[in-house]
């Protein structure tokens, strides 16, 4: 089975049509039929969720069973009597064997009484062997002879066939029967699974474009934002759908954002929608949470108040630079190795720069993750070597080999040490000079643990690399997601990437409707 390719995935960062969300601007009616309609209409599409979420299931299901009947036959089906496959094949092989037992049997096993083995070959003719009677019954006619052989050893070569097709199809059961037990998802259909299919299908996606990995990837991110969320939800309903926030419900509201490490400036945003809706209409808490998620998403979607889009993956057919920049700690060089993941599986011709010549060891770290994505990795061998001349000699080697996507590791370094920064501007000075033409992206990895911390530091990057992006590492149940809404906000910076976990699969392109999703459904 194929990988999954995640640079050219389709999703929306807005609901489809279905979702329940964009019922509530229907005609008013009486809050009581309003009531009804609107618990009908949520059961019914609560039913569809989990139809579609089963059809699914099925497809994952089947996919799984395909690339089993695929690959098994290699593996499984290697049985010593080749040939017993079909009746024709077996019974030519019978033949040949036969005819070769014979020629090769020895002397003595067909050779009349009284005649010594060495004798037998130099007074027999050769049809001896077929000839020569093997038990005291009355001979039997050469040719009658002759076919009883041949029909004894054709049934002792079918028996043998036969057994080893038995031993082969209780090694690989699922090759010899596709249809009699399929493989179950390394997912089982559980509440995790529904709820990330939901996910995808109100995104607008079908129920047979959905991957494994999509779903085993979802449930990763909820399992990381699950401390946030637990906090977050459980009182903003207790808060919200009391109809306008008087002073007391914004502070309470406030006060949960800011421990979420939302920040003070979106933090202000939220709460300033917030209020305005809630003035012009009172909403049930469901609506309400459902219309703080669309809040987030135009926050997510538009950083710095600019549109970016939703998808970000390298150009296809021509050279893209990506500088990637960050503290010590934060995840640079795991950051590259898993970006390089996605990149080989996604068809990207890729290379690594190690540029990392500061900290000790940094350079073998960038090959061993190299080896792990089957990416190429260019370095300088010496020590203290310096980084803009690495980038240098990366450039020259992309170019030479049309390479798609280059990827730079620097070395980590605190915002305050300014010679560290200037060597950085150094950096991306090269790569203005020797690749003009190049897309040029240059991201900053940072630690989500860190909170309003890395905030700071990203203002100080941004001047030196200029910043285009941020990859949020470390998303891993002790971090507070809310970060990720505090860096487009105060910095008008996109999120590029997301981080839930130490695998090579567990680093993604960042979707806002994912995201909020995983930060505010219960």
């Amino acid at each position: 089975m194929s990988s999954f390719n995640w640079f050219n995935r389709q999703y929306e960062n807005q609901p489809a049509e279905a979702e329940p969300e964009p019922q509530k601007d229907a005609a008013p009616a009486p809050e009581s039929q309003a009531s009804a309609d609107a618990a009908a209409g949520e059961a019914a599409i609560a039913q569809d969720y989990l139809a579609w979420a089963k059809s699914a299931y099925k497809n994952i299901q089947k996919r799984q069973q395909e690339a089993a009947v695929v690959t098994a036959p290699a593996t499984a089906i290697e049985p010593e009597t080749e040939p017993a496959t079909t009746d024709e094949a077996a019974l030519g092989a019978a033949q040949s064997a036969a005819a070769r037992e014979t020629a090769l049997k020895p002397a003595e096993a067909v050779a009349p009484s009284g005649l010594s083995t060495a004798a037998a070959p130099e007074t027999l003719p050769e049809t001896a062997p077929e000839t020569a009677p093997e038990t005291a019954a009355p001979p039997l006619p050469f040719w009658a002879q002759a076919e009883a052989e041949r029909q004894a050893r054709l049934e002792q070569l079918k028996a043998e066939a036969a057994e080893a097709a038995a031993e082969a199809e209780k090694l690989a059961p699922e090759a010899a029967s596709p249809t009699d037990s399929a493989p179950e998802p390394d997912l089982p259909l559980d509440e995790s699974f529904l709820w990330s299919a939901q996910v995808l299908a109100s995104q607008g996606r079908r129920a047979d474009q959905v991957d494994l990995e999509e779903i085993t990837w979802l449930k990763r991110l909820r399992q990381g934002l699950d401390k946030t969320r637990r906090s977050l939800v459980n009182q903003l309903r207790a808060i919200v759908g009391q109809g306008p926030l008087n002073q007391d419900a914004v502070m309470e509201i406030e006060s949960l954002l800011l421990q979420a490490d939302v920040g003070v400036e979106a933090t202000d945003l939220i709460i300033e929608r917030l209020q305005d809706k809630l003035r012009q209409e009172s909403l049930p808490p469901e609506a309400a949470i459902a219309y703080l998620k669309q809040i987030l998403r135009d926050m997510l979607d538009n950083p710095g108040g600019k549109p970016i889009s939703p998808t970000f993956a390298p150009e296809k057919d021509t050279l893209n630079i990506w500088l990637i920049t960050g503290v010590n700690g934060a995840g640079k060089t795991t950051t590259i190795g898993k970006i390089a993941h996605i990149a080989q599986k996604s068809g990207y011709k890729t290379l690594i720069g190690a540029a990392d010549t500061f900290r000790a060891a940094a350079v073998q770290q960038v090959k061993v993750w190299g080896d792990r994505s089957n990416v190429e990795v260019i370095a300088n061998p010496g020590k203290n070597t310096d980084p803009a001349a690495v980038v240098f000699d990366a450039i020259t080697a992309a170019q030479a080999r049309g390479t798609e996507l280059l990827l730079i590791d620097t070395a980590g370094r605190l915002q305050n040490k300014k010679n560290l920064m200037d060597e950085l501007a150094k950096v991306r000075r090269i790569i203005d000079k020797k690749a003009p033409d190049a897309r040029v992206e240059s991201l900053l990895v940072l630690d989500s643990t860190l909170g309003q911390n890395g905030l700071r530091q990203a203002e100080v990057f941004s001047d030196a690399a200029q910043l285009s992006g941020v990859v949020l590492t470390k998303l891993d149940g002790t971090a507070k997601g809310g970060i990720a809404l505090a860096v487009v906000q105060q910095l008008g910076l996109p999120i590029r990437f997301i981080g839930a976990g130490e695998g090579i699969e567990d680093l993604r392109p960042f979707s806002s409707y994912e995201f909020v999703e995983a930060l505010l459904s219960g």
